[in-house]
């Protein structure tokens, strides 16, 4: 009886090892319409809008962090800055740890951390606690975000895990505007630490979520973490055509956004216009748009290329900022809404672009992408605020147009090396 090559033969398979426990045979993956998926969803929802929620609570505080602790708009941004910072060089080795101890562990314990560190920073009253307490929290919360997409690819169904990441990101993009608003809006009636502490408190109900609700990894395998073969994998993507404009992409487009946000509240509270806190955090809620951004600039990039409607999201945050020069509210909101539907749009397009353009390597060029991300946040975000000290609302539209000049500037130059012709080669990196 002839037999495949390298199959046991139907003889010899009753002598073949017994399958181990928690393999997909004995737990296939989890399928969309279950309860598990629902509990699966709603935790990781709840997850990703706590971690973004937390991260950005104190944007439309920094006004009020200069008042309190008598300190410039730029020093305030720092609350901000060295959160992103650090959570940018946690992420490049968050994913290893979870690699080791697991992925539902490091999610659950990060994301509790992060709440009660939040929780901390409501009760202090010294700037060098506040700073390190949020330096704390960018290390902590650094286990979600690198670990909760592993997990649904880990876990999920193929059919059910389109839904579920959509879910799970749309989970970030409303915390991101919900933990502002919150803040904005609490602090507005009792005060700053009021804002802050009604955030944490979302997050610890979000851990608890997180804990209860979330399934038990099935297909999770622990794998030996090789630090050291990390700067070979690096310094092999940096090697590519491509991935270091894509990188520099992140860093400019995240940069520029929080830049944006940072002092704008600074601008609306002060003469000539003297708006409310929480007038201020509403605009917060243009965020909405990113949800459409998003997903219109990836259908968008199907159909014209990558690079052209990279270029494009650059092109509207240009014509954002141009608007936030002007002294009219009206052209100000149509102006922060452009700014963040071609944030959204370009963040979409050169993610899903270095994944394409990885290879093997994806998990390693996502990790520093994510990296170039928040490092934009962290450095932009804090020189921003020397510009706004030494020339105002004006010098910070300045900084931002220029950089966002450079971002234009690499969305072309990678449209014109690999998209015109044939479309997108891929280059084999090697680490």
């Amino acid at each position: 009886m002839q037999r495949e090559p390298g199959k046991t033969p139907a003889c010899n398979q009753s002598l073949a090892p017994i399958t181990p426990p928690n393999t997909a045979a004995e737990h296939p993956h989890i399928r969309q319409g279950t309860p598990e998926f629902r509990r699966a969803v709603l935790a990781l929802f709840m997850a990703g809008f706590a971690t973004f929620g937390v991260l950005y609570c104190v944007q439309p505080l920094l006004p009020g962090f200069s008042s309190h602790f008598g300190i410039s708009a730029g020093g305030s941004a720092l609350a901000l800055s060295v959160s992103t910072g650090v959570l940018a060089v946690s992420m490049l080795v968050a994913g290893m740890v979870s690699d080791r101890i697991g992925r539902r562990p490091v999610m659950v314990a990060s994301l509790l951390a992060s709440a009660l560190l939040t929780l901390g920073t409501a009760l202090t009253d010294d700037w060098n606690t506040l700073l390190l307490l949020r330096t704390l929290l960018g290390l902590s919360l650094s286990g979600v975000p690198a670990v909760a997409m592993t997990w649904l690819v880990e876990e999920m169904d193929s059919r059910a895990l389109g839904l579920a990441m959509g879910l799970y990101i749309g989970g970030n993009a409303v915390g991101g505007m919900s933990g502002r608003l919150i803040a904005g809006v609490v602090a507005d009636h009792w005060g700053w630490r009021a804002g802050i502490a009604a955030v944490g408190v979302i997050a610890l109900l979000a851990s608890v979520a997180l804990w209860t609700q979330l399934p038990a990894s099935r297909h999770f395998r622990a794998k030996r973490a090789e630090p050291a073969q990390l700067p070979a994998r690096f310094a092999g993507l940096f090697r590519d055509a491509a991935l270091p404009w894509l990188f520099a992409c992140g860093f400019l487009l995240l940069g520029v956004f929080v830049t944006l946000y940072n002092y704008l509240g600074y601008h609306l509270l002060a003469p000539p216009y003297g708006l409310s806190q929480t007038v201020v955090g509403l605009i917060f809620t243009v965020y909405l748009v990113g949800s459409v951004s998003s997903a219109w600039m990836g259908q968008l990039a199907n159909r014209l290329g990558r690079g052209p409607v990279l270029a494009l999201s650059f092109g509207l945050v240009l014509a954002g900022i141009v608007l936030l020069a002007m002294p009219w509210l009206p052209a100000m909101a149509m102006g922060i809404a452009l700014a963040t539907f071609g944030f959204f749009g370009g963040h979409s397009v050169a993610s899903s672009w270095v994944g394409v353009r990885a290879g093997a390597l994806r998990a390693e060029a996502s990790a520093l992408y994510l990296f170039s991300y928040y490092l934009g946040s962290s450095v932009v975000g804090a020189l921003g605020g020397v510009f706004y000290t030494h020339w105002g609302w004006a010098g910070v539209c300045v900084f931002c147009l220029v950089l966002t000049l450079a971002g234009v500037g690499a969305a072309r130059r990678l449209w014109r090396r690999l998209e015109q012709g044939a479309g997108l080669v891929l280059v084999e990196v090697k680490g």
